[in-house]
């Protein structure tokens, strides 16, 4: 069937086959790449945010505990700026506030809290429960698919690691009253100190970061399709040009030749390999008139 088919069309199927490899080649290659440039994005971005609240729980526990918990026995109401965890909260809620973030959340997931807001879900709970099993474990990440679409969570556990914490959260009876005011006596007890109780977590949504860059790989990809389709538009108006034409012209020559039409000689002006193979033929043609004048003595030329 090849055999059928013009140089042309042969040519261009090569080409077709050629380009058509180098684009799913360079598809996968870039989608791995883009991929793992967008996953390292969203990773940066939840370090960088954990790391901070991180920082705003040691302030707290640090320079506004101290200040402020002397006031948990006198105040009618439980002042919750002494905690870290509400702290790093609060923090995260105003920085949720921009437009930019607002799809950001950072939740202190506790199996047994004194805020029910901070109560783990049970996708959180497995995470904290991989924490209490596996002491060397300081850190888990992922994707999670929820029904806004996907996000990217890092967590890393809450551990019991100062005696101080035990004052509102051992025994009810060893809680400040304002405390047992604001929030009872059946939740956020019986913690034990060096015990994982929960596990700070950052969620990054995912969805629009992976999107972006499954956008960007179609466009790297439709600009590299379209750099092809040029290319093998270029190639063909060459072909067409500087070999398919005088191949053709020199076919009509030859043909010509054969009939015995020795007037006119073959002028292709490149020196290329197609000037060397007409030159050739010129020659061929000198050579085939001096045989025929010498079988043709009477020949007048």
């Amino acid at each position: 069937m090849l055999n059928r088919l013009r140089l042309g069309t042969k040519l261009n199927l090569i080409l077709l086959v050629v380009f058509l490899i180098i684009v799913v080649v360079n598809g996968i290659i870039l989608s791995q790449i883009l991929q793992k440039n967008a996953e390292q994005e969203i990773t940066s971005k939840a370090a960088l945010l954990i790391e901070t609240m991180g920082s705003v729980r040691d302030y707290t526990s640090t320079q506004i505990n101290p200040e402020l918990a002397p006031r948990l026995e006198t105040e009618d109401q439980f002042l919750p700026q002494t905690v870290p965890g509400y702290s790093a909260r609060e923090v995260f809620e105003n920085l949720r506030k921009r437009e930019q973030y607002r799809d950001f959340f950072y939740k202190e997931a506790t199996l047994n809290p004194t805020n029910l807001r901070d109560k783990a879900d049970t996708f959180e709970s497995e995470i904290v429960n991989q924490f209490r099993n596996q002491s060397t474990l300081k850190e888990q990440s992922g994707f999670r698919s929820l029904a806004g679409g996907d996000i990217f969570y890092v967590a890393r556990p809450i551990a019991i690691s100062n005696q101080t914490c035990l004052r509102c959260h051992s025994t009810p009876a060893a809680a400040p009253k304002s405390q047992l005011i604001s929030y009872g006596s059946d939740n956020g007890f019986g913690w034990k100190l060096n015990e994982i109780v929960g596990a700070k977590i950052v969620s990054v949504p995912a969805s629009k970061i992976l999107a972006d860059a499954r956008r960007l790989q179609l466009l790297v990809i439709g600009i590299l399709t379209a750099g092809c389709v040029i290319a093998i538009i270029i190639l063909n108006l060459f072909l067409r040009i500087s070999i398919v034409k005088p191949l053709t012209e020199m076919s009509q020559w030859s043909k010509a030749l054969s009939t015995g039409n020795t007037s006119d000689e073959f002028k292709h002006v490149a020196k290329d390999e197609i000037g060397i193979l007409a030159t050739s033929l010129n020659r061929l043609k000198v050579s085939l008139e001096m045989a025929m004048n010498m079988l043709n003595p009477n020949n007048p030329s």
